[in-house]
């Protein structure tokens, strides 16, 4: 047997009162979804272990069948495996958004979607001005990219800032959880600091302010690690080669870690007009090749929930629906083997309040021959209702891969 994880990323939801009391995924018209659903078994997953913020790197890795309390050592190491950066001894990596400031507030966490070849030029700056043997940027994609610091300690708090849009600046820098990190954090808080001055004259944010985009006109690094240890996949379940399908450095830098090859597709965007129709031909041509496992992730309807629109939340719904599940499904019979399909969200990233939460998602799980539950549409109430209960830790996968 084939495996397809195909997962939409902060596709769970609240019910919305302009939705008639709905959530943005039983509000969507998911045909393909409610039909899995239906053939398939479905339950609630707990993705977010106690203790942990929910994040996406946190929820991927229990995708995926990972202990994080033993694997997870932050979302920096993982972004810095898909980037090609090795993490010398002695160095600690984080994440490190490009982000709106606006009077001293976050306005955004996304530097206003800033384009892939614009932060490149900003992050060139910050390393050519800031950079040096011991503090070191590096370019990923959109908003989001990487530091490394020598010697870094991290133990620290430090804030997702699409936790707190809106937040006073100065009340969610990075602070200390112990006397040995305060050096640490007094360097990333100088860092940010920095970063505004430099980056508020930077013609590529005067450009767009001219042109009435908001600037990336701060960093924001967060969610510090070393570098982790993670068995392969194929270590643990039944699978020969797998690839891993996705717009985002994190989702790559786990698949990396995974054992899993990762398969870039032209137009991939991580927002709302990613190329749809690119991934599932991807998924379809990487199962036809030989791979026999492959993580397909859509990071759409987390970007909407953030943004807290309600309506795109539901059209990036409907999209993964009918571009990407609907192809894939049509061809899954022509398969040289049969083809378990699970659908899933990582977290919630409910429209009110546009940050993560560590409630429990809807899964499905379609495995040809396998036993249907009663469930006939596939959403968080049904879901709750579904065969497999509720479900934590690496119980997914093994309900998936038997």
């Amino acid at each position: 047997m084939k495996y397809l994880i195909v997962l939409g990323d902060g596709m769970a939801d609240e019910p919305v009162d302009a939705l008639g009391g709905r959530t943005p995924l039983e509000a969507a018209d998911t045909p393909v979804m409610d039909m899995l659903a239906a053939k398939g078994c479905t339950g609630l997953f707990h993705t977010v272990p106690d203790g942990f913020h929910p994040g996406s790197e946190v929820a991927n890795m229990t995708v995926l069948g990972y202990d994080v309390n033993e694997a997870f050592e932050g979302r920096g190491v993982l972004e810095a495996a898909s980037m090609g950066v090795d993490i010398p001894e002695g160095y600690m990596a984080m994440r490190c958004n490009l982000i709106t400031v606006n009077d001293g507030r976050i306005k955004n966490h996304s530097g206003g979607h800033i384009s892939t070849e614009e932060a490149r030029e900003l992050i060139q700056t910050l390393q050519d001005s800031l950079g040096s043997d011991r503090i070191m940027f590096y370019p990923g994609v959109s908003y989001r990219h990487l530091l490394l610091i020598k010697d870094g300690d991290k133990r620290l708090d430090c804030t997702p800032p699409h936790d707190v849009p809106g937040a006073v600046v100065s009340e969610v820098m990075v602070k200390p959880l112990c006397v040995e990190s305060e050096s640490t954090a007094h360097i990333l808080n100088e860092l940010i600091v920095e970063s505004q001055r430099i980056l508020s004259e930077h013609p590529v944010n005067l450009r767009r302010i001219a042109e009435g985009k908001e600037p990336a006109n701060s960093i924001w690094p967060w969610s510090p690690g070393y570098r982790p240890f993670m068995r392969h996949l194929s270590d643990t379940y039944p699978i020969r080669r797998g690839v891993v399908i996705s717009a985002v450095d994190l989702i790559f830098g786990i698949g990396r870690y995974a054992g899993l090859e990762p398969v870039h597709v032209d137009g991939a965007t991580g927002l709302y007009d990613t190329n749809y129709e690119g991934k599932a031909q991807a998924a379809i041509d990487a199962l036809r090749a030989g791979n026999d496992f492959v993580f397909l992730h859509v990071e759409a309807s987390d970007e909407a929930g953030h943004e807290g629109d309600v309506e795109l939340k539901v059209r990036t719904i409907e999209y993964l629906d009918r571009r990407i599940l609907a192809p894939i499904v049509e061809v899954a019979d022509t398969m040289d083997e049969p083809l378990a399909i699970a659908v899933l969200p990582d977290h919630p990233t409910p429209c009110r309040l546009r940050t993560h939460t560590s409630d429990a998602v809807p899964f499905l799980i379609y495995r040809p021959g396998d036993k249907p539950d009663a469930t006939q549409v596939f959403s968080e109430a049904a879901a709750a209702k579904g065969a497999y209960g509720t479900v934590a830790g690496d119980t997914f996968m093994n309900l998936l891969i038997k």
